[in-house]
């Protein structure tokens, strides 16, 4: 029996009213103005999607969002099904890091190659191995990809883009020019220009869940080993420097992205995505980490159990 099958909405419901009154100790992230609003504060949308497709859901479901950083484990399982392991690893490594998401520092400490594809340094290097002339074909066919082999909607959000672009960010532009320098960059500016879009790429907590699904269970067009890679890199990068701790509290593959969103992979069960933007200090969820702790301690979902 589904360990997942035991969860009620009631106690799902419960989790959720505990969680929101955490996320006054969260904050927005400044950098991006339009994730810098207020009003996010009072988002939130959670959904539960086992394999057999039954979903248990909370909050505002229809609430489109950019999966930002919650894109980079699709990254690397597309470039992984259309170039390989070894080209993929010759870009990136698959060390944790102990540094912020978007350390120059360690990029610098690690001769110039990233740690791993969670980071913003990992998932710039690889936005250089997609395929395509230019950045929008590249996230183009990236994005139809996804929808096509997990029934998800994704869309590029034009305006999260151009509020992206509003502002320059000087690290991930030293970040590019370090890559460029040691040979992981053909065009600067094309990657930075991919990247961005790829990380505005947005949909709802449902379309979240339908991506998780292609790496909870087997997949006809996707390769095991593939799906291990990621899940395992999830697990021990997903959440940048807290990686290890949620490793032992949580158990599970973890990615998040600084919009709020938060998915959870639970193989061979299904997955679990949280919409709630305020962020703790590493650029986590605060209410999607705790909801995510409720139900793995509750129902036994660590992959260590």
């Amino acid at each position: 029996m589904s360990k997942l099958a035991a969860l009620t909405q009631s106690q799902l419901d419960h989790w959720i009213a505990q969680a929101l009154l955490k996320t006054h100790s969260g904050h927005l992230p400044r950098h991006i103005p339009l994730l810098a609003n207020p009003d996010r504060h009072r988002e939130f949308t959670i959904q539960v999607r086992r394999i057999d497709e039954q979903t248990f859901s909370g909050g505002v479901a229809k609430y489109h969002f950019p999966f930002m950083s919650l894109i980079k484990p699709f990254v690397m399982l597309y470039l992984l099904q259309q170039s390989g392991h070894e080209l993929v690893l010759s870009q990136v490594d698959v060390r944790p890091s102990e540094y912020p998401f978007n350390s120059l520092a360690q990029l610098e400490a690690d001769q110039s190659k990233p740690r791993n594809p969670m980071i913003n340094s990992g998932a710039i290097a690889l936005a250089a191995l997609l395929p395509g002339e230019t950045a929008s074909s590249r996230c183009h066919d990236f994005c139809q990809w996804l929808n096509q082999r997990s029934g998800s909607q994704l869309t590029l959000d034009h305006t999260m883009l151009e509020s992206v672009e509003s502002l320059p960010n000087p690290i991930n532009q030293a970040i590019a020019h370090v890559l460029n320098q040691a040979g992981y960059l053909d065009s600067i500016e094309t990657t930075l220009d991919t990247y961005q879009q790829i990380c505005c790429l947005s949909g709802t907590v449902g379309d979240l869940t339908k991506l998780g699904l292609l790496l909870a269970k087997p997949h006809v067009n996707l390769e095991p080993m593939h799906q291990r890679m990621v899940n395992a890199l999830m697990l021990t990068c997903g959440l940048y420097e807290e990686s290890g701790r949620y490793a032992v509290q949580i158990g599970l593959p973890i990615k998040s992205g600084v919009s709020g969103g938060l998915l959870a992979i639970v193989p061979g069960e299904g997955a679990i995505a949280c919409y709630s933007p305020p962020l703790d200090r590493a650029g986590n969820s605060v209410a999607g980490l705790f909801l995510l702790e409720q139900l793995a301690q509750t129902f036994n979902l660590s992959v260590f159990n």
